[in-house]
């Protein structure tokens, strides 16, 4: 048990004094690049979905 106490006052030891948090600015300005990439990959991902699709119903119509 005395491990497990002592890996809990490391771990918390370094949380509060070994750790380099962010500032807000630049959490948010990297939310944003998150956010704005997903949605563009998301656009093409669903073009080429909906370019295939429309292909496959084109040939299996036509054939």
């Amino acid at each position: 048990m005395s491990k497990f106490t002592n890996y809990i006052m490391e771990s918390w030891d370094e949380v509060r004094n070994k750790v380099t948090w962010s500032k807000y600015s630049e959490l948010q300005s990297s939310a944003i690049l998150v956010l704005v990439a997903s949605t563009i990959f998301a656009l093409i991902i669903g073009a080429i979905d909906w370019v295939f699709n429309e292909a496959l119903t084109w040939f299996y119509s036509e054939f």
